[in-house]
């Protein structure tokens, strides 16, 4: 491991450290001259209208560090290998078994080395936190391993060679399809019952006990992989921490419920489970108006991934309904097609707008911004989906993790304000991003990852050998 790309993940120590910005934006708003005091990873205390001091790293534009609710870190190595199309019409359940195929390939070090690019492909896009959704737990032929977070091990050093925050989230999957149906042959690598999850969960803790900031939660595949009982069963192992639930991602998945419950998936979730601002529904694309009211008053997040969610062609969420309704969401890269901060948001409102045949539709109002709309309610809720409770952004507690924006950019000059938000998210591009700091070290300069020659060497063998086979 690059010893000092694996340093990245490790606080700065108890001695003061700033970064000081021109312009940054704090949780009321932008501010100039602003001076943010680093002690420990965390942000000790912020300044405005202050001088630079002599020692002090400094920026034109600083934002707070995106976090990425829902990721499949793995699955980044298959990205642009489904794009032939197949005898019938593809949907998420074809793509889904062209997975299983690559997931049947993949030792712990391939998993490791593909995370690892992925992790560092997301920082360089302006994301420093990420939820990985690890259900890639067994041996090939669905044997655990000595150690039963082996992989999850893999993905916490994947965070610390890279330097992005983790919460990671064990999945729990124990069927194949609602009612208790028995599992694919595919699904071997993923199977769990209650007392192995037991297992995971306390061994995935271990595992990232040397990260610092880590946090553990706990993950319900969905309601096809885990029954009732199974599912009350694992919940208390949570202890407080996140829970995450794959939910209402395809129409036939509410079909398939409805047939084996007589109630939608979301529905079925509120009446049968504790339901509350600790969950976080990945997906949810598929709800009723009554539904989308009922979840947000339990102050679960929505965890939305339109770029995923477009590619599998899984459907439009019902964004404008979930607003009128205060409910609260984030955004993640899912199966990792293409890791793109700026275009998970923009995907999301541009596809309000085809279907609403509107423009600038989940702005919080008129005359504000819809760039600033959504980058502040992706912030908030995807801190809170993560377990890092509700102090996010730019204050005085919060994690140390900081985007600067190049001002140099093309899309960037002449603006000020929301119209640099505006600009990152609809017009940015690639290159809008300029450094990265992630508790309080730079992992990221002018653009590129520090680490970026060693994890890219390492991800081309790993590749050209699973690829090769």
């Amino acid at each position: 491991m690059d010893h000092v790309v694996a340093a990245a993940n490790a606080p700065e120590g108890a001695r003061e450290t700033g970064l000081h910005f021109t312009h940054a934006l704090l949780p009321d708003g932008w501010a100039r001259g602003v001076r943010i005091a680093m002690q420990g990873g965390r942000i000790a205390h912020v300044e405005r209208d202050a001088p630079p001091r002599p020692d002090d790293r400094r920026g034109a534009i600083g934002l707070p560090g995106m976090p990425n609710l829902h990721s499949h870190a793995f699955q980044r190595g298959m990205a642009g290998l489904t794009g032939r199309r197949g005898p019938e019409g593809d949907s998420f359940w074809s793509w889904r078994t062209l997975m299983y195929r690559f997931v049947a390939r993949l030792t712990p070090g391939d998993i490791e080395a593909i995370a690892a690019l992925a992790y560092m492909e997301m920082l360089e896009q302006g994301f420093t936190r990420v939820g990985e959704f690890h259900y890639l737990h067994h041996d090939p032929d669905g044997r655990p391993y000595a150690d039963p977070a082996e992989t999850g091990a893999r993905i916490a050093a994947a965070a610390e060679q890279t330097g992005i925050a983790l919460t990671l989230l064990p999945v729990f999957y124990a069927h194949g399809g609602f009612g208790g149906a028995a599992p694919a042959p595919g699904q071997a690598r993923f199977l769990t019952d209650p007392a192995f999850y037991a297992l995971l969960v306390e061994a995935s803790r271990a595992a990232v006990a040397g990260l610092g900031d880590a946090v553990v939660g706990i993950a319900p595949h969905s309601l096809r992989a885990a029954t009732p009982a199974e599912l009350a069963a694992i919940l208390p192992l949570a202890d407080g921490g996140p829970v995450h639930i794959h939910i209402a991602e395809q129409v036939k998945e509410v079909d398939d419920c409805l047939a084996w419950s007589g109630a939608r998936p979301v529905q079925w979730l509120l009446d049968h489970a504790p339901v509350d601002r600790r969950w976080c529904l990945v997906h949810a694309t598929h709800m009723t108006g009554e539904e989308s009211r009922q979840l947000a008053a339990s102050g679960a997040i929505a965890g939305l991934c339109p770029i995923t969610e477009a590619d599998l062609g899984d459907g439009l969420f019902p964004a404008i309904a979930w607003r009128e309704a205060g409910g609260a969401w984030g955004v993640g890269s899912d199966s990792n097609v293409l890791i793109d901060m700026a275009g998970e948001l923009r995907l999301l409102e541009q596809g309000q707008r085809l279907h609403a045949r509107a423009r600038n539709v989940l702005a919080a109002g008129t005359g504000r911004s819809t760039g600033r709309t959504l980058f502040d309610e992706a912030l908030h809720g995807g801190a809170r989906a993560l377990g890092v409770g509700d102090n996010a952004g730019l204050t005085a507690g919060a994690a140390a993790d900081v985007v600067s924006l190049d001002p140099r950019h093309p899309s960037l000059i002449g603006r000020e304000g929301d119209e640099w938000l505006d600009s990152l998210i609809f017009a940015g591009g690639k290159g809008t991003i300029g450094d990265v700091w992630r508790a309080g070290r730079k992992v990221v300069a002018e653009g590129r990852h520090v680490g970026r020659a060693a994890i890219v060497a390492r991800y081309r063998d790993t590749l050209s050998r699973l690829l090769a086979s």
